[in-house]
């Protein structure tokens, strides 16, 4: 009998060591998640920032940001041509 009061022990606690870790890489996964959506509130308001800093310096920014603004300018430009051509494919 006392195999199987041993067995019985050692099962118990081994499942009780696998509910722990099971628990613990929960908890783990649950604030990586939280860590996730900060960065991406984060990451939202970096470019509602840039977004703004665009609008306002477009057309004189300071030397630090004249390329990125180029670049969106630029982009925008590419754009209004493209959807001029989809105008043009569609007969519009």
């Amino acid at each position: 009998m006392y195999f199987f009061e041993k067995l019985g022990d050692t099962i118990t606690t081994k499942g009780k060591e696998v509910s722990g870790k099971a628990k613990d890489l929960a908890e783990i996964a649950s604030l990586k998640s939280q860590i996730s959506t900060c960065e991406d509130v984060i990451k939202k308001n970096y470019i509602e920032i840039g977004r703004r800093y665009y609008e306002k310096h477009a057309h004189e920014p300071e030397e630090e940001y004249d390329e990125f603004c180029r670049a969106v300018s630029n982009a925008k430009a590419g754009i209004e041509d493209l959807e001029e051509r989809i105008k043009k494919v569609k007969g519009i």
